[in-house]
């Protein structure tokens, strides 16, 4: 009696086992699974992050190159700055949809009334046959400074001398009189392009007048983002 109670009392053991194993199993497998599926999709999460990081770094090394060309620009020569700022407004002008050699002309030599052989960075080619002069020699050393000095009062004064830079290129640009050239159909002034934006803002705030009185020497100052649009002014004008 003992032992067929024993081996009845097993095998209902193993029918209860069994009906509690069975579904745990069940959940264990779905477990192991999601765990591998999670790993994969983890895995493949990781590959794509480590590219989109390594295309930040490649980009921010590109970026700290540009930086240290502008910084070096900045802090070079005029001839240097001349350079860069003529580069900058070309890249304003084939962006606008300007072909070069066909509505512009670069670094053209021109002569003027009195027999003068002159050189304007930019001729911008108008319809019916005027032209537009554009003058991008802007010293920004001042600004460069500026920018990086810390203390107030030698920060001021790198801001004077930013004003008077621009100014003083006022003046040199007035009395070349572009506007004039021998043979150029061309309206009565001539565009001072500046580059970078924050540089004429900064010297507007510091001296309200500076748009005014190069207008009365018949100097228009424009910045990439003022360019196009004084352009089409022109043009429908």
């Amino acid at each position: 009696i003992l032992e067929e109670k024993t081996e009845k009392f097993t095998l209902q053991n193993q029918t209860n086992l069994k009906i509690i194993l069975d579904p745990l199993q069940e959940k264990i497998n779905l477990f192991e699974k999601k765990v591998e599926t999670t790993h994969k999709e983890s895995i493949d999460y990781h590959a794509a992050l480590r590219q989109q990081i390594i295309g930040l770094k490649d980009l921010n090394q590109q970026m700290s190159k540009e930086t240290l060309n502008l910084t070096k620009a900045l802090k070079g020569d005029n001839k240097i700055q001349g350079n860069w700022g003529e580069l900058d407004l070309e890249r304003v002008l084939e962006k606008s949809g300007l072909e070069k050699g066909r509505e512009y002309e670069v670094q053209k030599s021109h002569t003027n009334e009195d027999g003068n052989r002159v050189l304007p960075d930019v001729v911008i080619n108008l319809p019916d046959g005027k032209k537009m002069v554009i003058d991008s020699k802007v010293s920004l050393n001042s600004y460069e400074r500026y920018i990086n000095e810390e203390e107030e009062i030698p920060k001021m004064l790198h801001l004077k001398d930013h004003v008077s830079s621009i100014k003083k290129h006022v003046e040199q640009l007035g009395s070349k009189n572009y506007q004039n050239l021998y043979q150029m159909e061309s309206p009565d002034f001539v565009l001072l392009f500046i580059p970078i934006e924050p540089a004429f803002a900064i010297a507007l705030n510091e001296d309200t007048h500076l748009y005014n009185k190069a207008f009365e020497k018949n100097i228009v100052i424009v910045t990439p983002s003022t360019l196009l649009a004084t352009l089409r002014t022109i043009d429908s004008m």
